[in-house]
This record gives structure tokens, sequence and C-alpha cells, in this order.
């Protein structure tokens, strides 16, 4: 299978430095699991979650890969191009 080209740039990762999605404790919301944005760092709900903050994010910022913030979790998700890799 081949790797989209924004997940091959990705050479380091980022992690998230709370296990929280800031914009559900805003709203005083729930979530169900946690990305963590691979360009700037955010950490947000994903699509289970019923605000699915993370996807909004990709929506404003095209921001492209997420990684799962999820301990022992351990893959990527690319929006733009709906791909996946383990890593």
């Amino acid at each position: 299978m081949e790797v989209c080209q924004h997940l091959k740039e990705i050479t380091s990762l980022k992690v998230a430095d709370k296990l929280v999605c800031e914009e559900c404790v805003k709203e005083g919301g729930n979530w169900v699991h946690l990305r963590t944005c691979q360009t700037c760092g955010v950490t947000l709900c994903c699509d289970s979650s019923p605000m699915k903050h993370m996807t909004a994010h990709y929506h404003a910022t095209h921001h492209p890969v997420v990684t799962s913030a999820e301990p022992g979790e351990r893959w990527l998700w690319c929006y733009a191009d709906e791909a996946f890799a383990e890593y």
C-alpha cells in the first residue's frame, strides 16, 4: 500500500501535553478518544465523540495529519488523502 506524501513528511511525532480535549473542556462536553494534530500539536476529540473537534480543526486549518493520543495506539491518519499508517 502506498503511503501518501503528507504521511511521508512526518519525521517526528508531536505528542499530547495533556490527555484532554480542550474544546470539550471549554464547552462542558465529553470525548471518546483523542487525536493530536501533527502540524500544530493541538489535541482534540475524535469522530466517535459528540463534537468531532479534530475533524472541525482539519476543516478550519487544513492540517492534514493526526495521530492517536491514546496510550498504546501507534497510527497516523491523513484527512486530505484518507490514508492510514501504523508506526
